[in-house]
């Protein structure tokens, strides 16, 4: 049971997130190859290269909402375009949920994703089933808030909310594409997973895992 994520214990997870992004990115490219220009792993990798450069130089006793406006701020700065932008927008807006805080509960961390999913949807003016990364982002954010309603544990809701990125980005397969480059070859961009999303399901996927790892990491 796990009841509390600290400050020190999120800068972990951002590290092994930093890592798992840089492991994955040259099967995101493949993946956005078929339907896009192919460097979307790449993106991430500069994008989450930047963030682990400013982990380095974060003191340990930053509020989570602190850690989260210098985090978006390097990963903006170094990807200006694209996932940029929503990422940015992401962890400004999570972080601003828990404000003034060095550690969060199992509601506050439910209230971070949900912040940040809907972060992504306004800055980004994507709507559910366009096959874009707000397709695993909404229904997991929603999924791990309903489990938080009555579960104090956040591996538990995490958990719930890693399964439902896992489906949800499955399920971009059979999308059609009606946002970006891969918007423009219609029915062509079925039967592809889109790499903003597998992207996306990897960070949930990776938060939760790290958390259940936390004492090893």
């Amino acid at each position: 049971m796990k009841k509390n994520l600290t400050n020190k214990e999120f800068i972990k997870i951002l590290y092994v997130i930093c890592d798992d992004i840089e492991k994955y990115k040259d099967y995101f490219s493949e993946l956005d190859r078929a339907t896009g220009d192919g460097d979307h792993g790449v993106t991430m990798s500069i994008g989450w290269t930047a963030v682990k450069e400013k982990l380095d130089t974060l003191s340990d006793d930053l509020t989570f909402d602190k850690i989260c406006m210098q985090v978006a701020s390097s990963f903006l700065s170094a990807v200006g375009a694209s996932a940029g932008p929503l990422y940015a927008t992401a962890l400004m807006r999570g972080g601003a949920k828990l404000k003034d805080l060095q550690s969060a509960n199992t509601s506050q961390i439910a209230d971070f994703f949900e912040a940040a999913a809907n972060g992504i949807k306004e800055r980004g003016k994507a709507e559910l089933g366009d096959k874009t990364m707000l397709d695993v982002w909404m229904p997991s954010a929603e999924t791990i808030k309903k489990t938080s309603i009555d579960e104090e544990n956040i591996i538990e809701i995490l958990q719930q909310g890693a399964l439902k990125a896992n489906q949800a980005m499955e399920s971009t397969k059979e999308m059609l594409s009606k946002k970006g480059r891969s918007s423009k070859l219609g029915e062509r961009s079925k039967g592809h997973i889109d790499p903003g999303a597998a992207s996306s399901a990897m960070i949930i996927n990776t938060f939760f895992e790290a958390v259940k790892k936390l004492d090893n990491i």
